[in-house]
């Protein structure tokens, strides 16, 4: 693998690249709550070859959000609920805005 391949995969948001441990550490939380968001299915990490769990970083701020919400006292399932919900949103609010474009260019072109 090419140092040009190894920057493109770790510039991806959606790339792998941190182990269980690594992402609990960088979350400030314990492997249990990454494995409870998971059994909740908010995320799905990747398996290494090995079994081991691997999360993106686009994982990890969903993670880091959920986290946020229970430690403000919702309970881990309401607090996965509520993450996929603001995710949904937040892509239906930016299919919404490239729909307002297009016919605003559309109107323009006309």
């Amino acid at each position: 693998m090419t140092a040009d391949t190894t920057n493109g995969r770790l510039d991806d948001d959606d790339y792998p690249a941190y182990t269980m441990g690594r992402a609990a550490e960088i979350l400030g939380t314990t492997q249990g709550f990454l494995r409870a968001i998971g059994e909740a299915r908010l995320i799905t990490p990747l398996r290494s070859a090995g079994g081991h769990r691997r999360y993106s970083r686009y994982q990890l701020r969903i993670a880091a959000r959920a986290r946020e919400l229970v430690d403000q006292g919702t309970p881990i399932e309401a607090a996965c609920r509520i993450v996929i919900l603001e995710d949904q949103l937040e892509e239906a609010q930016r299919i919404n805005a490239e729909h307002h474009r297009a016919a605003s260019q559309h109107t323009v072109d006309s």
